[in-house]
């Protein structure tokens, strides 16, 4: 074999190796990483407390106020 070919195929092999690490990390990381909530997020008004109700609520009480409140739009 060339030096030139050795030194391709020695490239090759670090790349494939790091591309199967990067993509094993990858999926790992989300195997444990929580999922994304479907709650809704709201800030109360009156008091500033920031809260979430089930994603079905349109208005929600504050649990530390009462104060009625609307979702927070992103």
């Amino acid at each position: 074999m060339s030096v030139p070919t050795l030194i391709l195929t020695y490239v090759a092999v670090l790349l494939a190796g790091l591309s199967a690490l990067g993509i094993y990390s990858e999926l790992r990381r989300r195997r444990f990483e929580p999922a994304a909530s479907s709650d809704r997020i709201f800030r109360c008004g009156k008091c500033g407390y920031v809260y979430t109700d089930d994603p079905d609520v349109d208005r929600s009480r504050c649990s530390q106020c009462g104060q009625t409140n609307d979702a927070i739009q992103f």
